[in-house]
């Protein structure tokens, strides 16, 4: 990972502190989700599992507080207890933004995966079209379908999709369904068919499939990895899932595509809970109780719980997810820099916090440089967001949002930002633990 250069620190007042009321960058993204448009009425999709990826280009960070405000450098900002040099001051989303999530016909329960991108004269594509004869009429207009080639997994189109304009969004949208049967024309509803015939919704098991039913809790499972199960799929609920792909005019005669190196995004948070956990079982007497006691392991560094998750350090090793890697700026977990070391092989705990979210209130968007940090919610309901504040070598900057429901747990990284919204009527309770930055 590399600290990005062209991000803006912004210098503060110390006699003039920041104002979080108004232009909050959580409210911002957030609005960014409620705007988003599904191909069929609401009621055909499971929304507490749908989760939204928005990339962007550029972060604003406001810089330290008091007598350190002139410390404009991440690399030196070494006050664990000042908070406001962590905080997002603003952001400028891309062109692309995705959707995955999961969708019930009838007795039917699979995944589907849209993507969007932006409509508009100001459209990376849309500026790329710029030809001279549209030059000479003093106007961009990409028509009416554009097209996309895109790579779910290790499965790529063999042949372009075309991807329709959606005036009620102003923006290009195709929503891919891994419907398993040849009916579904006749089981949606009117917009569903109109969403049909104008190729926003298509049928595509080629690139979007999987059976949820393989993830069900029941004896089958116990003491089976879950990754290993269904490892495609999808909506898989614990491996991140990698998405390449790149958006052409519809004559095919420019791109944007990051100059034939496609963008490259993942559904990637660490996000664990009843319906998400690495393996379950069932053990009898536990430590010489009466009785039973069923489990779901969350994360762990014990025993062979997972090979395809973790980072991998400079040695091509794979670390456990509770390891972390240490970059040069890094404090390790005894406070220094002088760590000689590039990971971790654990969790170091600095503080343990329980806090109370109030209706309508948030955890602003923040990074973190050094620690980790787990979040886990005890009761009430909100949207959790992570991304990346650090450029990671296999993906574009993105965040990624979630319900988060009592139950689960986020793991915050290294290099990661992450912020939390109380969007219901009621109080949220949450437990806390991990380190400051």
């Amino acid at each position: 990972m590399f600290i990005v250069n062209t991000d803006t620190v912004v210098k503060v007042d110390p006699n003039n502190p920041p104002s979080y009321h108004q232009g909050n960058p959580l409210q911002k993204l957030l609005n960014l989700m409620e705007q988003a448009q599904l191909a069929v009425e609401r009621e055909f999709y499971l929304m507490e599992h749908a989760q939204y990826l928005f990339p962007f280009e550029w972060l604003s960070i406001y810089g330290p507080s008091g007598n350190q405000a002139d410390i404009v450098e991440p690399v030196r900002q070494d006050n664990k207890e000042d908070f406001q040099k962590q905080n997002i001051k603003d952001f400028r989303s891309t062109d692309t933004f995705l959707v995955r999530g999961l969708v019930r016909v009838g007795d039917s329960v699979f995944p589907f995966l849209r993507v969007s991108y932006r409509g508009g004269p100001d459209s990376k594509l849309s500026v790329a079209s710029d030809s001279e004869a549209l030059r000479r009429s003093a106007e961009r207009n990409l028509g009416e379908k554009i097209k996309l080639w895109i790579k779910v997994g290790d499965v790529a189109t063999p042949s372009l999709i075309s991807v329709p304009y959606n005036p009620a969004s102003d923006r290009y949208e195709v929503e891919l369904w891994g419907y398993p049967g040849s009916d579904l024309f006749n089981r949606l509803d009117t917009k569903g068919r109109k969403a049909i015939e104008r190729l926003e919704l298509q049928v595509r098991t080629d690139l979007v499939h999987g059976d949820m039913s393989a993830f069900v809790r029941r004896s089958e499972l116990n003491g089976r990895h879950v990754e290993d199960i269904d490892p495609k799929n999808t909506m898989h609920p614990i491996l991140p899932l990698h998405i390449e792909l790149g958006w052409t005019d519809f004559d095919e005669k420019v791109w944007d595509s990051q100059n034939g190196t496609n963008y490259h995004y993942e559904f990637n948070m660490i996000f664990r809970g009843w319906d998400n956990y690495l393996e379950t079982g069932v053990s009898a007497s536990p430590h010489s109780g009466p009785g039973f006691l069923e489990y779901r392991n969350l994360l762990s560094n014990y025993g062979r719980k997972s090979q395809k998750l973790g980072d991998i350090d400079g040695n091509g090793n794979r670390i456990n997810e509770l390891g972390r890697l240490l970059n040069p700026w890094s404090f390790n977990a005894f406070d220094s820099k002088n760590h000689g070391s590039d990971s971790e092989p654990f969790f170091a705990v600095n503080y343990v916090d329980l806090n109370i979210l109030k209706s309508g209130c948030g955890i602003g968007l923040h990074r973190h440089r050094d620690n980790q940090e787990i979040f886990f919610l005890v009761s009430g309901q909100g949207f959790m967001v992570m991304g990346d504040w650090c450029k990671m070598p296999q993906r574009e900057r993105c965040f990624e949002i979630r319900t988060f429901r009592p139950g689960y747990i986020t793991l915050l990284k290294p290099g990661n930002l992450h912020g939390l919204m109380n969007s219901t009527d009621r109080d949220m309770t949450l437990f806390s633990f991990g380190g400051y930055d």
